[in-house]
């Protein structure tokens, strides 16, 4: 109780004008649709910046269909139909993050939920996706429905939500992959052709928008942002503060982006045959994050299902026995830490400046690449648990899958 009512009093501050994006976002979105509707290319919007130079609509066509009803508004009701909707998002995924958690270890239901909710608003992802405007809890809600809480596995509708992700924002696309690497053919099947319909009806409403978007506007990625910026938490993201104002070479980034991806999936595959789909969902969204060349931090929603599965595997260890008494130590310890991380964040309460600028000592590679770390950690460290809850490995060293699947 006293922890609840400390994070309800601390809540408010972090989002006190000072904090926040003012929905900077969000703006340039309605300022886009405007152009557009006027008559206008969609790309060739632009907006100046003081810290990219120049800010551009860069998302796939299909985005600009569900954005354009939301500039008939006046700017004030779309905030306050895009914040709505952002909350109701935030509610309707922790209440399904937490509710097995709460079923299993006997938890008192509102009270934790509430907790739940308060965390999650704290955390910097959200703040950022709230006060920037962003739509990523939109994506996160068609994600965990179609992969988890909503969509029945073998559903012919499986596949749809990963697809329409994908299609509204390329960033999901890993979740196509996903669904290659855990043999489930026919969702992903369904979620590349959902994908490509969305997309094939964004180019029927705007043919010449969508041609220049797939074959020019995508890979030009000077469009996207200076990838030095501190908010920007990839690999790549890393390897440019490293070398700003040059880019990094290309050849050293891939590498690790095909170590990464293989690393993580592989991690993924496993969690999904021994019974723990949250696990293997949560570690190919942290693929994601890593190898994308551009990772703002209000993407990076998926540290919140990894401290719900280190909270889970913690509870799950028993404290009368040495080995479990050290592995609740240790996964409890790592998700208090990883909490105490994502709620400060990264960028909120830093100034880095807008000059681009190589990491010049280890204490500043630290801070401005906290989350790229963290992502590594997670991937390693995330433990697998058994359907019952109960963790099945102590390590990812010492993963022993059983001889049969676990039936779901």
């Amino acid at each position: 109780m006293v922890g609840a009512l400390a994070m309800a009093a601390v809540l408010p501050a972090l989002y006190l004008p000072g904090m926040t994006h003012n929905f900077f976002d969000l703006k340039i979105y309605m300022s886009a649709m405007d152009w557009w509707t006027a008559g206008n290319p969609l790309y060739d919007y632009v907006q100046p910046d003081r810290v990219q130079g120049e800010l551009f609509f860069t998302y796939p066509p299909f985005s600009a269909l569900l954005l354009w009803p939301f500039a008939l508004p006046k700017l004030g009701a779309t905030v306050v139909i895009f914040t709505g909707l952002t909350l109701l998002g935030v509610v309707v995924t922790t209440k399904w993050l937490l509710d097995p958690v709460i079923r299993r270890h006997g938890l008192p239901h509102l009270f934790t939920l509430v907790v739940g909710v308060l965390l999650v608003l704290a955390v910097e992802s959200t703040r950022e996706t709230i006060t920037f405007g962003q739509i990523n809890m939109l994506l996160v809600v068609l994600i965990l429905a179609d992969l988890l809480f909503a969509v029945p596995r073998n559903s012919r509708w499986a596949g749809v939500g990963i697809g329409l992700a994908t299609a509204l924002k390329l960033f999901p696309g890993i979740f196509v992959v996903y669904l290659l690497a855990t043999r489930r053919w026919r969702a992903a099947v369904v979620a590349a052709a959902t994908a490509t319909g969305a997309t094939l009806l964004a180019a029927a409403v705007a043919p010449g928008d969508s041609w220049r978007f797939w074959t020019h506007e995508l890979w030009a990625t000077d469009r996207v942002g200076r990838t030095d910026y501190t908010g920007n938490q990839s690999l790549f993201g890393l390897l440019s503060r490293l070398t700003a104002p040059e880019e990094p070479d290309r050849l050293i980034w891939l590498p690790l982006v095909v170590a990464v991806a293989g690393y993580g999936l592989w991690r993924a595959v496993r969690a999904s045959r021994a019974g723990d789909p949250l696990a293997a969902l949560t570690l190919a969204g942290l693929v994601a994050a890593l190898i994308s060349p551009i990772t703002w931090t209000h993407h990076i929603y998926w540290f919140i299902p990894a401290v719900v599965i280190l909270v889970d595997a913690t509870l799950s260890a028993d404290p009368r026995t040495a080995t479990g008494a050290r592995r609740r130590r240790r996964l409890g310890g790592l998700a208090v830490g990883t909490s105490a991380i994502i709620v400060y964040g990264v960028v909120s309460f830093y100034d880095f400046g807008v000059a681009p600028e190589p990491t010049s000592t280890p204490w500043e590679f630290l801070l401005r690449n906290t989350y790229v770390l963290l992502c590594v950690v997670l991937l390693v460290a995330l433990p697998l648990r058994a359907e019952a809850g109960a963790p099945t490995q102590e390590s990812p060293e010492s993963d022993t899958l059983p001889k049969k699947p676990i039936p779901r």
